[in-house]
């Protein structure tokens, strides 16, 4: 996969092509995570609410998605989208974060390859830490990092085996 970004960044085009050697990671596993994602995510009795009270075409939202993985985990540049600013109106908190931290490693688990699993797995825990901070910080609320489900919680990853 070869990224146009602007002034021809080589060394970018590096990161991703090791990412997508190491990974596997393309547009239709990343398709087929968002997907199983939210199919998973409609249907729970905490995040459905949520996410059917304020996403109306959802092929658009998928798209979106879509883009803003392909960022995420390959460096694309396709998201041009505000997280925060979506995030901060939504009555969420740490329980939001850690089922919707449950249902993307179960998707991601089910979806990909474990390398790629991980991948994916490892920023979606960033992304969650950093709205929900953000989040607090936006109300004046001053927190650590929060625990977060074992369940989703990537396995170590060791140089060398015993």
């Amino acid at each position: 996969m070869t990224v146009q970004s602007p002034g021809g960044s080589a060394h970018r085009n590096l990161i991703i092509a090791d990412i997508v050697e190491r990974t596997g990671i393309d547009d239709e596993m990343i398709d087929r995570l968002v997907r199983a994602f939210y199919a998973r995510a409609r249907l729970d009795p905490l995040l459905g609410p949520i996410f059917e009270g304020n996403v109306g075409d959802w092929e658009a939202h998928f798209s979106r998605m879509r883009d803003f993985w392909s960022s995420v985990a390959l460096m694309s540049g396709r998201y041009h989208g505000q997280p925060m600013a979506a995030h901060l109106p939504l009555p969420i908190d740490t329980p939001h974060f850690n089922r919707w931290l449950e249902l993307f490693a179960a998707a991601a688990q089910e979806i990909c390859p474990p390398p790629a699993a991980a991948h994916f797995i490892e920023r979606a825990h960033r992304i969650a830490d950093s709205l929900e901070l953000g989040i607090a910080a936006s109300t004046g609320k001053i927190r650590s990092r929060p625990a977060r489900p074992a369940s989703t919680l990537p396995p170590p990853t060791s140089a060398a085996k015993p």
